[in-house]
């Protein structure tokens, strides 16, 4: 398989190994505090593994395949978290979060099918939050809202960076201003491009957007990309882009939305032929409308680590297992993969 790394012209780091691993210590407290005040979220413990049968566990596109082991002192199947998307609502049920304040924890991930690159690792680290909210919260201006709150966050962490380490002043900054627009509106523009290729093509001239939609077919009939029919709405979710001018590319910092109530749900799993859920414990509590209404998503850690240090591959911020090209790839361009 050929090596999917890209090195940029006459690219070197801005900060040497050691700066990296404060900075990244650094970016991850601000960013997690500036996060929690902005959004009433709290902290807490979450599972590396779930058990397969509690239905618990993010299929991502329904292709992926978890790391799966048994326990034999258990007599259980358990499964590598993919994300926590699921469990983060059952967490809200059992600790009986009141409307408007949520959590956030640290989640670690082994996407074993994952096609290594710059941007992508076998190994995945993100903030995952979830926060309770209103039924009259369930509109794509509470959705807006909330993302504007994170932007705000990454920018201020963006500043704080800058502040103890000058030399992360010469990067693009955060752009505060979302620009809003709809996986049908790029398809509309750009119907003979590829759906990654739209992203490209959209925000390099709009360095700060907000995808909405993703998950329901347009009216090509395909989706925009896949998403799990069981955590977001899909009239209600999107993802946040940032343009890379170091790359050259959107990059995407967080997948979110607000989640399936029960109707969502209903439709949703109909739609993508996964009838079968309904008799899981998770599914069965929200179809009977027991579980709290929320928002929430991930964003990723290394990948924003990536954007704020200036970095052109994610094993720069994050330690996980290469091939040999791309090891070499990036050794012969001075790129140290920790």
């Amino acid at each position: 398989m050929s090596t999917k790394t890209y090195i940029p012209e006459h690219y070197a780091p801005l900060l040497n190994l050691y700066d990296t691993q404060k900075a990244i210590g650094l970016l991850k407290r601000v960013f997690e505090d500036t996060l929690c005040g902005s959004l009433h979220l709290r902290r807490v413990s979450a599972p590396l593994f779930v058990e397969a049968s509690s239905g618990l566990n993010d299929d991502l596109n329904g292709v992926e395949r978890p790391v799966s082991f048994d326990i034999p002192a258990a007599g259980r199947e358990a499964q590598v978290v993919h994300s926590l998307a699921k469990w983060k609502r059952m967490a809200l049920y059992h600790y009986h979060f009141p409307v408007g304040e949520g959590l956030v924890t640290d989640m670690n991930a082994i996407r074993r099918d994952e096609i290594p690159d710059n941007l992508h690792s076998i190994y995945v680290d993100q903030w995952d939050w979830e926060k309770v909210i209103a039924p009259r919260d369930r509109n794509l201006d509470y959705l807006k809202h909330t993302v504007e709150a994170i932007v705000c966050a990454m920018a201020d962490t963006q500043k704080t960076l800058r502040s103890v380490f000058p030399q992360l002043s010469v990067l693009p900054q955060v752009h505060k201003a979302v620009s809003f627009v709809t996986t049908q509106e790029l398809e509309d523009a750009f119907p003979h491009l590829t759906a990654k290729e739209r992203e490209d093509a959209w925000v390099k001239d709009h360095p700060t957007t907000f995808l909405i939609g993703i998950g329901g077919a347009l009216q090509s009939g395909k989706p925009h990309d896949g998403r799990a029919p069981d955590y977001d709405d899909w009239t209600l979710n999107g993802d946040i882009l940032l343009w890379d001018d170091l790359l050259g590319r959107a990059i995407e910092l967080s997948s979110m939305g607000i989640r399936v109530d029960a109707a969502a749900l209903d439709r949703q799993l109909k739609t993508a032929g996964c009838d079968s859920r309904r008799e899981l414990t998770f599914h069965k509590l929200l179809l009977e409308d027991k579980l709290p209404l929320t928002i929430g998503g991930g964003i990723g850690q290394s990948r924003l680590s990536m954007f704020l240090l200036g970095k052109a591959h994610i094993g720069e911020v994050q330690v996980s297992t290469w091939d040999d090209e791309t090891i070499q790839t990036c050794h012969d361009a001075g790129i140290i993969l920790l």
